[in-house]
């Protein structure tokens, strides 16, 4: 890997293991009934000095039944708070109303229903499975990744030969679509600013969110192709994986020799994104306001997505999976 991936790696774990020391009465508060999970650019193992922190809490038991005592989540989110205050860690989103308790049975239970979105389990969920990290609880962190796993691959036992994990790949598609909002469709009247805002959201949606959903779909996809089915345990191990892990991944299989050069090309461009983004909001959204610099970003996101396709044909080879995935 390049010098930026290996460094913001590095950095990574040494803030996450930061935070962890920093949350100990946190850890006795989650016992064995809670954990807490980091998605976003720490979830990626990326985080910038500039990153914020998107967390998730959940707990066993069930919606009316929670394992997690009110006070103690009050404590458990106290904690948080100060810890990232003491880290000059930027705040939770609005005021953090999205550091939301969720219990294990309502991430699954919600799943393929109109609730699945109303209550935000649908991103809970999916993000768990494809860029997390866990920050307390780990024990639990581990049994909700089988407890999920499980919910879709409910039907494996009857199919262990051909199994192919089409509600997730459904849901992961269906994650990426709802991230790919036309962030400059509706500019025309707004401010500059705002403008330039949206841009620099639409550029980092093209290059980290893209990467998270299709990194996932290629690692399966390329199980599928040499397997022709696809067991839980995979799916653990790939959840064990970032993104770009699971692109250096691709580069370990000789067998996938032939999306090599694309898989480097990829992580190429994404080093180089990850450079161009390690800058504070304020000055990344200065860039964005200079019409030269939006068109040479526009262009990169573009190359970059023309080389997730060009890896999907690469690894799909045309199978079953790979048909799901395009029709």
């Amino acid at each position: 890997m390049g010098a930026i991936l290996d460094r913001r790696r590095a950095e990574n774990t040494v803030r996450i293991e930061e935070l962890r020391r920093e949350l100990k009465h946190a850890e006795d508060l989650c016992d064995d009934i809670a954990c807490v999970y980091a998605t976003g650019s720490f979830g990626r193992g990326e985080a910038s000095v500039h990153s914020d922190l998107d967390l998730f809490i959940v707990g066993t038991g069930t919606a009316d039944k929670r394992s997690l005592d009110p006070l103690d989540e009050i404590l458990i989110k106290a904690d948080l708070i100060e810890a990232t205050r003491r880290f000059r860690i930027p705040d939770f989103t609005g005021g953090g109303e999205y550091l939301t308790h969720y219990s294990a049975r309502e991430l699954v239970d919600t799943l393929g229903t109109r609730e699945d979105d109303v209550k935000n389990t649908f991103t809970a969920r999916l993000l768990l499975l494809l860029e997390s990290t866990p920050l307390l609880g780990q024990p639990v962190y581990k049994r909700l990744l089988r407890i999920v796993i499980a919910a879709y691959w409910r039907d494996y036992e009857d199919h262990r030969e051909d199994f192919i994990p089409a509600f997730l790949a459904n849901d992961v598609l269906r994650m990426w679509r709802t991230f790919c909002v036309n962030y400059e469709a509706r500019t025309a009247t707004e401010p500059p600013r705002k403008r330039a805002k949206r841009k620099l959201t639409n550029y980092k949606l093209k290059h980290s969110r893209m990467l998270t959903c299709y990194s996932a779909l290629v690692y399966l996809l390329a199980i599928y192709t040499e397997a022709g089915t696809i067991s839980p345990t995979v799916a653990f191990e790939m959840t064990s994986l970032t993104p770009t892990q699971r692109l250096e991944w691709v580069l370990s299989q000789p067998r996938l020799s032939a999306a090599h050069k694309t898989t480097e090309a990829l992580i190429e461009l994404y080093e180089e994104f990850l450079a161009q983004t390690e800058l504070t909001e304020e000055e990344l959204v200065t860039r964005f306001l200079e019409k030269e610099a939006t068109s040479k970003y526009s262009q990169s996101a573009y190359k970059f997505g023309d080389l997730i396709f060009d890896l999907m044909e690469s690894v799909g080879m045309k199978n079953r999976f790979h048909r799901l995935l395009v029709v």
